[in-house]
């Protein structure tokens, strides 16, 4: 996947989907001064995805490149929506440390699937992301 150089705003407002508009409020507002970008290409499992993605990331990898990827990302997928957490601490996605409070979502290791915005527990979402804003290092 790439980062790229699209209006975030406009490619929000292209999809109609009022659980990406909602979630974007919130994601951009527990990230103040982080940045806010559209990434599409191949996902992992070979899926075309367009996610935007707050914050930057360097993930060091045990073999090859470190990848510069995104602290959290917000996508739509054929059947529900996808969060990306991919701030650990202690070893431990944050995602996953949170998504018993969350609300309805199914939590794989840098993952969180849910139906819509109504499914998630808004405020517990906001503590998770105030929990990325500590963990992950500022940008620059």
């Amino acid at each position: 996947m790439e980062r790229q150089h699209i209006d975030v705003d406009a490619w929000l407002s292209e999809q109609d989907d009022p659980t990406l508009t909602a979630l974007d409020a919130v994601l951009a507002a527990a990230l103040p001064g982080r940045s806010r970008a559209l990434w599409t290409g191949t996902f992992w499992g070979g899926t075309e995805q367009a996610i935007v993605g707050y914050g930057d990331l360097v993930q060091s990898r045990p073999r090859g490149e470190d990848v510069h990827w995104f602290a959290v990302g917000l996508a739509r997928q054929s059947g529900h929506h996808s969060l990306y957490v991919n701030a650990v601490e202690d070893g431990r996605y944050l995602g996953q440390l949170y998504a018993p409070r969350l609300g309805r979502v199914r939590a794989g290791s840098a993952s969180l699937a849910f139906g819509s915005v109504d499914d998630l527990d808004l405020a517990v979402l906001r503590e998770l992301i105030g929990h990325v804003h500590r963990v992950v290092p500022p940008e620059g």
